[in-house]
């Protein structure tokens, strides 16, 4: 019904863009008598009622105050001041983000408060931690970039959480950081997520989709309002851009490290400054001689009768590294087309498990924050996993010894209370006192 009355000319289209395909059943502001005889229409003929009262709408400032209660009264909706919610997420996001966002910190704060007056173990509160705390700003995250400040607050609180507190209590002592803890296991850390690159991962499943789902509505609305000659992947910040297109853009290092071109045709993948070696780099346009095959594509190299690498033409242009790594970069007879694929999963889908693994082990240098030694084994002992936590703290050197209180600048003695020795270090302890012995 909406789009015959499109075709017929009584409402209009919304288009963000001259380019842009137009958008009939999203925004409805001056045809309102016609959408409400269409909903009348519709809840006659389906038995099914529209909840009017919960409908809200919002009007820009160009819109007459007139007009405004015109449509509304037609409508039988509310105007808001767009400082609600659609959908789960905020409707509008404007300069400070802090407070659009902050019912989120308030929401794990409120479930931190609830749990802290339980005795939980510390194998409770990391399963608290990944299955519940984690997991309450994943929705909005999706969509749009968190503050980094509002990150850090989240990330306190959990860990505080995780170290024994939490809520009205005194948040002691963090025996490490939040970033120590984001470590991987094998690493020396609990797994938590570092919700910064947790958050990137996110958005970059939407980056995804604007390069792999190019039909699709919103590729097709973003890309002639931010890239309507290039790709995802090779697009600007743009004039005036949204909240939600900078947001998608700042995770471009993460597709961008995890895409790669499986070869059909060629003839639609760029030669330069594309991922289409496998194992291998992009061929940078600055390179010395990179204008002589600037305007070239990969099918250009390709011997289209047998489909197979023109190793003379290639060897002729390229370096010897840059070919031999080309050589090796297979052909395949089954793939007619040239798509995109997700080199971190073997079906070449993305997902944001693989994505974030793909950040932290290699787009982002974390490096100093990894411990060597034989952390697998921690986790692999047949024990109960308190025991494995309890072995994992003593092996970090976060149990609470006098020695380590020093450190925290706490002001003890270190004798030991056991026996007569002058340091209560781990070493002592666990294997020196002859109590524990």
């Amino acid at each position: 019904m909406i789009r015959d009355a499109e075709v017929r000319g009584v409402i209009t289209c919304t288009s963000i863009c001259r380019a842009a395909p137009p958008a009939s059943h999203l925004l409805f502001a001056d045809q309102a008598q016609i959408m409400k005889d269409i909903l009348v229409t519709y809840e006659a003929a389906s038995g099914q009622t529209i909840s009017l009262p919960k409908p809200e709408i919002f009007c820009s400032r160009n819109v007459t105050t007139d007009m405004k209660a015109s449509v509304t009264n037609i409508l039988g909706v509310q105007a808001v001041l767009g400082t609600g919610k659609y959908l789960g997420v905020p409707s509008m996001v404007g300069r400070d983000r802090n407070p659009t966002f902050a019912y989120i910190k308030d929401h794990v704060w409120q479930r931190i408060n609830s749990w802290s007056s339980k005795c939980l173990s510390k194998v409770g509160r990391e399963v608290m931690l990944k299955s519940v705390l984690q997991a309450t700003p994943s929705y909005v995250m999706s969509i749009f970039q968190l503050p980094a400040s509002l990150i850090t607050t989240i990330e306190r609180m959990m860990n505080s959480f995780w170290w024994g507190h939490g809520g009205s209590i005194n948040r002691g002592i963090h025996w490490l950081s939040w970033e120590n803890l984001s470590m991987h296991k094998v690493h020396g850390g609990m797994g938590f997520k570092d919700l910064s690159v947790f958050n990137l991962s996110m958005l970059g499943k939407q980056g995804w989709k604007l390069l792999t789902e190019p039909q699709s509505l919103v590729s097709r609305i973003f890309k002639a309002r931010y890239f309507p000659y290039g790709s995802y992947l090779t697009a600007t910040l743009g004039h005036n851009p949204s909240y939600v297109w900078r947001s998608i853009l700042c995770a471009r290092f993460i597709v961008r490290g995890g895409a790669r071109w499986c070869i059909g045709s060629g003839t639609s993948i760029p030669l330069l400054d594309e991922p289409w070696i496998q194992n291998g780099p992009c061929i940078d346009s600055t390179i010395q001689g990179a204008h002589h095959v600037k305007s070239c594509k990969v099918a250009d190299f390709i011997d289209i009768h047998s489909k197979k690498w023109n190793a003379p033409l290639i060897t002729q242009v390229f370096s010897h590294d840059l070919a031999t790594e080309t050589l090796n970069t297979p052909l395949y007879d089954q793939v007619p087309v040239d798509n995109l694929i997700w080199k971190a999963e073997k079906n070449g889908i993305y997902s944001v498990r693989s994505a974030y693994r793909l950040c932290v082990e290699d787009l982002v240098d974390t490096s100093h924050l990894r411990r060597p030694g034989f952390w697998s084994g921690i986790w692999r002992l047949k024990v109960p996993p308190k025991v494995k936590i309890f072995v994992w703290r003593l092996c970090r050197g976060v149990l609470l010894t006098r020695v380590r209180l020093q450190d925290k600048g706490v002001q003890c003695p270190t004798d030991c209370v056991s026996c007569t020795h002058v340091h209560e270090d781990l070493a002592h302890v666990f294997f020196d006192c002859p109590f524990a012995i």
